[in-house]
């Protein structure tokens, strides 16, 4: 059937809290195919993680990667592979934000592949930063 996937779905399925509502997450998650997620999901679920739930980075890098991964699971408007290579620099440094590693992802799926930041630190790697 397909779909889109809302921030409370991966929480609930990716924490199994609360049961009631994990379970019911699991059941769409675990069951239907073609479900479609954006960044700015994984974004908001990051946080979410981070902030409430307080799992250390690199285990929560860990679970969003092989949550993406998931077969019956594709992100929209960034290749797969993009996205996973931009959790693993949100995993290896802690100053590379989620946003700043899915908008590297979103670069790199355009022709341009350019990115306009003032953040000296912004990831390169494949992309043209331009200050201005």
């Amino acid at each position: 059937m397909g779909g889109l996937l809302d921030t409370s779905m991966v929480v609930r399925y990716l924490t199994g809290d609360p049961p009631e509502m994990a379970a019911r997450a699991a059941g769409v998650i675990d069951r239907e195919d073609g479900l479609k997620l954006t960044a700015g999901v994984l974004m908001e679920t990051a946080y979410v993680l981070a902030s409430v739930y307080e799992i250390e980075r690199a285990i929560l890098v860990d679970n969003l990667m092989a949550f993406v991964q998931k077969e019956n699971i594709s992100p929209m408007g960034i290749d797969k592979r993009l996205i996973l290579q931009a959790l693993l620099l949100c995993r290896r440094s802690g100053r590379v934000s989620y946003a700043d590693a899915m908008l590297w992802a979103a670069a790199r799926s355009t022709p341009e592949k350019v990115v306009y930041s003032l953040d000296e630190g912004f990831p390169s790697d494949g992309v043209e930063v331009r200050t201005g």
